[in-house]
């Protein structure tokens, strides 16, 4: 089973998908930690992220991997556990510019259908455009959403706990600027697949997300079970 959940960032996409694979048994791709290694190799190396042939071809050479269950998912790039050094607002704001580039999209879209195929009980991929281009016939499709100020809320308070230094006003900011580039870029931008089960989780908690979720694929299932007899 392929479950695919796309979504502006801050909507939970990553705590959900967690959960979803853990209760399911099922591999977690979290694809936006591949483009954020693919920015910190750019930086390493002194690589421009203006430069997008440099970028691009960076990232067909880098090693990415992604190692461990769910709760505790490894990130590594050439080798190395680069798991903490993507999750800096720094690092963020560049996979941002990367992944504005076609042929990085390219090479990391090939690299996530590689994974998710080869996974034996199926996948939980999360993203920008997992339903859209990534996996198009997914048995299930989300599409997480909420409104600027409860994700730049939510994300400002992980931030907080994390000890990361900002505002509540920064990550506003950044979290518009975010959907602005997801929206406008001209390669895979964020957008709904007609056929995804959209949830607005503004107003609600992960449970009840949670639980919406499981419903619909549960519902989704046997057709699912059907298409790999």
């Amino acid at each position: 089973m392929i479950i695919a959940i796309d979504g502006p960032s801050g909507a939970g996409k990553s705590t959900l998908g967690k959960m979803l694979a853990k209760h399911l048994g099922l591999l977690y791709l979290d694809t936006g930690a591949m483009y954020r290694a693919v920015a910190l190799s750019a930086i390493r190396k002194g690589i421009e992220l203006g430069e997008a042939d440099l970028v691009a071809k960076n990232a067909r050479d880098a090693e990415i991997e992604l190692k461990g269950e769910v709760d505790s998912l490894q990130v590594f790039l050439d080798g190395e556990n680069v798991s903490d050094d993507i999750r800096t607002l720094e690092i963020a704001q560049a996979a941002s510019v990367v992944s504005t580039i076609s042929d990085v999209r390219r090479t990391m879209v090939d690299l996530q259908r590689k994974l998710g195929e080869q996974s034996p009980k199926g996948c939980v991929l999360e993203g920008r455009d997992i339903g859209s281009v990534v996996f198009p016939k997914a048995d299930i499709k989300f599409f997480l959403t909420a409104k600027p100020e409860a994700r730049a809320r939510r994300r400002f308070e992980e931030d907080t706990a994390k000890g990361r230094v900002s505002t509540y006003e920064q990550t506003l900011t950044e979290i518009n600027e975010r959907d602005e580039r997801d929206v406008t870029r001209v390669d895979s931008p964020l957008t709904i697949a007609e056929d995804a089960v959209v949830i607005d989780t503004s107003e609600l908690d992960l449970s009840e997300v949670f639980e919406q979720m499981l419903t619909k694929v549960s519902e989704s299932k046997p057709l699912a079970e059907a298409r790999t007899k």
